[in-house]
């Protein structure tokens, strides 16, 4: 068998250039350990010293101020009252003495009948009345002769009965001459057709030579619609009306307040007027009622608005924006800022809100800052850095909520923990 011998080097290579090779790798892996420890160590200096530069923060004061509590709904305005005025006599229109979208008032007239037809009626039934009243004086001269002559028994006892009796029918006939007469003068008042109550009057339906009846109910000749004063109807879930009983049961007058669909615009502010009898079981909510003065024409009827009724008010409770409110591990929380410009992570107590600002039940106290912007990288005791923007820390005494600005998004008390 041969003698095989396996060797990593050519054959002739001196041992010194081997020892020479050796040294060298081993030089380029010491090199190359060092290298890697010192870009270790490198950005490990790198990220505590990132870590120490302060983290520029957008910070707000907690105050003292009031929170409206308040519910939404979707609503409808809806009129008081809309009729559509019909003719309650047939006839030629002859006039339409108003203007379409006009406003109107009571008794304002709207339209005229020709009235001669009805004028010629009235004097016919004034003659029957005149003639039928002559013979009713007639009958009760010619019985009081008779009586005279009865009680000198110079006639029968018949005839001065036939005559009583005779006189009566004439005292019915009479009656009925004069309500013949007042029908008449009835008629001739309906010629005239006036505004029910003060109101918008629509587009007409009837133009002028247009011959009506009292028995065409569909159109009729214009539709009064009462938008002075005017309500919204709007919904709100059963779980919220023990609240509004309370309030209405104290005495309270509720403020509802009417914005347009988007809910950017406040059109209009009102009271609660009104609340339904009954929960309706398909929905789980109530009907409720709220009617506005109206006094420039906001609210336009089956306009579909978005309504906030006014529950209650929160005096005087600590509060703070809503941006600095956080959720997280620990719950709801908030980062506090500390004098030596670190932040510390608070947890909190939540009471409702109303739109930009939240009530705080626990956690927090007037005076105390919070981070509103730049939280997002933010942890416990990191370093911080107000910017210029942050406003400055108010008064305990201010109050920070103005009932009624802007479109605010309240909910009950206690809706957040």
């Amino acid at each position: 068998m041969r003698d095989v011998r396996i060797t990593s080097w050519p054959v002739g290579v001196p041992s010194w250039r081997r020892a020479a090779w050796i040294a060298l790798v081993i030089l380029l892996a010491l090199v190359a350990v060092w290298w890697l420890y010192h870009r270790a160590t490198g950005q490990g200096a790198a990220r505590r010293g990132a870590f120490n530069v302060p983290f520029p923060v957008v910070a707000a004061p907690v105050a003292t101020g009031n929170i409206n509590i308040t519910y939404n709904a979707l609503g409808t305005v809806t009129p008081l009252a809309t009729v559509t005025v019909l003719s309650q006599i047939s006839g030629q229109i002859i006039q339409l003495p108003f203007t379409e979208g006009q406003m109107v008032k009571q008794g304002d007239l709207l339209a005229v009948i020709d009235p001669r037809p009805y004028e010629l009626q009235l004097d016919q039934t004034q003659g029957t009345l005149a003639k039928d009243q002559a013979l009713l004086s007639q009958a009760q001269s010619d019985l009081a002769r008779y009586r005279i002559l009865l009680k000198q028994d110079s006639i029968a006892a018949q005839t001065v009965d036939d005559e009583a009796h005779l006189a009566d029918q004439y005292v019915g006939q009479v009656k009925v001459d004069q309500s013949a007469v007042d029908t008449a003068k009835l008629n001739l008042a309906y010629c005239h057709i006036t505004a029910p109550f003060s109101g918008r009057a629509g587009l007409r339906q009837v133009d002028v030579g247009n011959y009506v009846t009292s028995s065409n109910t569909s159109n009729g000749i214009v539709v009064i619609t009462e938008i002075q004063p005017i309500t919204v109807l709007f919904s709100l879930p059963e779980d919220n009306l023990p609240t509004i009983m309370q309030r209405l049961a104290a005495g309270a007058t509720l403020q509802v307040t009417a914005y347009n669909r988007a809910n950017t615009t406040k059109l209009a502010t009102g009271t609660l007027s009104a609340v339904d009898s009954q929960i309706d079981t398909a929905t789980g909510t109530v009907k409720l009622r709220a009617q506005f003065d109206n006094k420039d024409g906001a609210l336009f009827p089956n306009q579909f608005v978005n309504a906030q009724i006014l529950v209650n008010t929160l005096q005087n409770t600590t509060v703070i924006p809503t941006a600095a409110v956080q959720r997280g591990a620990p719950g709801t929380f908030v980062y506090k800022v500390k004098p030596d410009n670190t932040v510390a992570v608070t947890p909190i107590k939540l009471g409702p809100t109303d739109g930009e600002k939240t009530a705080v039940a626990s956690g927090l106290a007037a005076g105390d800052q919070v981070v509103v912007d730049g939280a997002d990288k933010l942890k416990d005791n990191a370093k911080i850095a107000l910017r210029p923007e942050s406003p400055p820390v108010q008064s305990q005494s201010e109050n920070t909520n103005t009932p009624g600005s802007g479109a605010p998004t309240a909910s009950p008390a206690g809706a957040g923990q």
